[in-house]
């Protein structure tokens, strides 16, 4: 260990104490949000005719609120923690790591203003619309001038373990977002994908599935890295294995978006690297777990008297169990069963609420009392008392869909003797109502765990005052006995961000670039055409309303959904598709070959009163749609924007869209849209 340059180090703790309260806040709101939805699941009613309350407004601001408001702002205030400690410094540009915190807060509130407005580029995990995404990337430039400025100027020689995790899930994550939010603005609030079809599909399951691998994985990794052995007083348990982790893991998460895709018209080829790279993930990210559970080794017996130890033993559990099951989903044979149902729900709650929310609570548990000059929380009772409720709600709910997924999955594929079907959907739909109460039930658990946190909080910071945090030169809490070959990484701060970039760059670089010059992938099949100007406007109301958070546009290529559904879709068909709508969930059945299949009048009762049609159905009624008209003068900008992008529409067909939706209504465009869809080809 290099020399200190100081006797004693001032840490710069405003943002660790903001970003940590913001944490809490911002839980509490986005797991209320999170009930919520799944009230409306089990009774659709529950907010009928308010536009700003209906499910799919509220879907994608509860993933935005609980990933990148809870997680994120725990990410910032947990980063620049032990990128301090560790390096025995302050932040670097400390007035930088202000903003970070006030321009996050105003993404965050955004986020909740404009996605119940319906404002929405319709992508999973990147709905919010560009102008939010240029605020995006300006606080995360300056998160990561933050970050790395403040590891350059280390008065340490060793860059710690938990510091190489932040700083891929920081370098990853910007790389991640800069591609994927490549758009065209039609205003400040529309824009359409830079990408169509098939290759949109591949970029956003690249960004989709990896900004899960590092925004929910390997920051939190860091934190794991820091936090278990500080809480047990016990060292890293393998120095070398976490060096195996890190490098395995930013690698191999990489080429593994594409298992999202299987048996799509994503092609063969892309979607076995993903399956085979997914497999080989289990490796890493059970070594990363282990070498976690092992650091406890010689602590066991704390476990029985320290609730944040509990947190943090099973975040790693449910780390582990969330690790194998998804490699095991993105078997082909497996996922044919899995996909679309509400397993691959369980599989992603048993990460965000086991791995990502219970280590976030136990290393907020650690930190919060320290920021505000104590050791401890206001109340220890209350940190135990919130990890049984939060473990009971955790189980009930990642059981619930479990079970519902693989009933689904097995309903869905049931087919007779003489070659029919032997559920309808609506069957299925029915079935799973008693697993969506209990679901909720676990649901209302963690959310009230999460409330007694931030009661015992309140009362932490009101007890306390924000510490001062000065640390003698000698106590030095980064040390490690470096690994040769591997010093001169974690000694240059340069090289580390150089190699971080070209480890994770290469698994999208060779699966994303083929496709744009693959002729199926770019070339319409026979009869497809542009979508007409009323067409476009009613795919945008399907946008906005959220209608790809519950219903499918893609048929597999197998037998029950070909009996279901109709042919198989074909790659071609998606070509002029801005943004893609395969789907990653059906609570509806898919709606590839929907058009021409029920009447105008059908249409219009479903979307208004779904239950007057199926009185099984938990559809969310739009009945705003039906007195609502579309303003003529926002239609060209939609086509010349498509134009731009390369849709063949022509400037005589741009004049005329205005003309061609007057005195229509959003319900009418909406229908439009839906009775082109699959009728095209030949």
């Amino acid at each position: 260990m290099a020399a200190l340059k100081s006797a004693v180090v001032n840490y710069d703790d405003w943002p660790v104490r903001q970003f940590a309260l913001a944490a809490v806040l911002w839980g509490v709101v986005g797991m209320t949000v999170g009930v919520l939805i799944a009230a409306q699941l089990a009774w659709p009613d529950l907010t009928a005719n308010i536009p700003w309350l209906s499910y799919g407004r509220l879907r994608p601001l509860h993933t935005n609120a609980v990933i990148f408001a809870f997680g994120g702002c725990a990410l910032f205030a947990t980063s620049y923690h032990v990128a301090q400690r560790t390096g025995q410094t302050r932040l670097f540009a400390p007035a930088l790591a202000k903003f970070t915190f006030w321009g996050w807060q105003a993404v965050i509130v955004a986020a909740a203003i404009t996605l119940p407005m319906g404002y929405t580029q319709g992508k999973e995990y990147a709905e919010l619309e560009w102008p939010i995404d240029v605020l995006i990337t300006v606080v995360w430039v300056s998160y990561a001038i933050v970050f790395f400025g403040t590891i350059a100027k280390r008065q340490v020689r060793h860059i710690y373990v938990a510091n190489w995790f932040f700083g891929a899930f920081i370098l990853a994550v910007a790389l991640l977002h800069v591609v994927n939010s490549a758009v065209m603005p039609v205003s400040l609030w529309k824009s359409y994908s830079a990408y169509a079809g098939v290759q949109d599909a591949m970029v956003q399951w690249w960004y989709g599935h990896n900004a899960v691998g590092f925004f929910l994985t390997a920051g939190f990794l860091g934190m794991m890295y820091y936090y278990i052995p500080k809480q047990a007083e016990r060292p890293v348990y393998s120095y070398r294995l976490s060096i195996v982790h890190f490098w395995a893991l930013i690698f191999t998460y990489m080429w593994a978006g594409p298992h999202h895709l299987h048996y799509t018209a994503l092609p063969d080829w892309a979607q076995s690297v993903g399956m085979v790279f997914s497999l080989v993930l289990l490796a890493p990210s059970w070594g990363g777990m282990i070498n976690g559970v092992m650091t406890l080794s010689g602590a066991w017996y704390k476990l029985r008297d320290d609730p944040i130890l509990k947190f943090l033993i099973v975040a790693l559990s449910f780390y582990g169990m969330a690790t194998f099951e998804g490699p095991m989903m993105s078997i082909k044979t497996v996922n044919a069963l899995s996909h679309y149902t509400d397993w691959t729900v369980g599989h992603v709650h048993a990460g965000a609420l086991g791995w990502v929310g219970f280590i976030t609570m136990g290393s907020l548990y650690y930190l919060i009392p320290r920021m505000f000059g104590r050791t401890t929380m206001f109340s220890v009772k209350a940190i135990e008392i919130h990890f049984w409720i939060a473990t009971l709600g955790v189980v009930l709910y990642i059981a619930a869909m479990w079970i519902a997924g693989v009933m689904q999955g097995l309903m869905w594929r049931a087919v007779n003797p003489d070659g029919t079907l032997v559920y309808s959907f609506i069957e299925s739909v029915k079935a799973t109502f008693p697993f969506y109460v209990v679901r909720l039930s676990g649901g209302l658990l963690y959310l009230s765990g999460m409330l007694l946190m931030a009661w015992n909080v309140v009362m932490t910071v009101r007890a306390g005052k924000p510490a001062v945090a000065k640390v003698p030169a000698t106590k030095h809490e980064g040390h490690v006995n470096p690994a040769r070959g591997h010093e001169k990484i974690e000694t240059n701060n340069g090289l580390m961000i150089v190699l971080i970039l070209l480890v994770v760059a290469v698994g999208g670089l060779v699966e994303i670039v083929p496709l744009f010059f693959q002729r199926s992938t770019t070339e319409a099949v026979a009869g497809v055409k542009p979508y007409t100007a009323l067409q476009l406007v009613g795919r945008d109301i399907y946008l906005r309303e959220g209608c790809y958070n519950c219903h499918s546009q893609m048929i597999r290529a197998l037998q029950s959904e070909t009996l279901r559904y109709g042919h198989y879709s074909l790659a071609g068909e998606f070509v002029y598709d801005r943004p893609f709508q395969w789907g990653s969930k059906r609570t509806g059945p898919d709606l590839a070959r929907v058009g021409g299949k029920y009447s105008d009048e059908w249409h219009r009762i479903h979307l208004t009163s779904p239950r007057d049609l199926v009185p099984e159905s938990n559809m969310a009624a739009y009945p705003w749609l039906a007195t609502k008209p579309v303003d003529p003068a926002s239609v060209p900008p939609r086509l010349t924007a498509m134009k731009r992008l390369g849709v063949p529409y022509t400037q005589a067909e741009v004049d005329a869209s205005s003309e061609a939706v007057q005195g229509k209504t959003e319900l009418e465009a909406l229908i439009a849209y839906l009775q082109v869809l699959g009728t095209q080809l030949k």
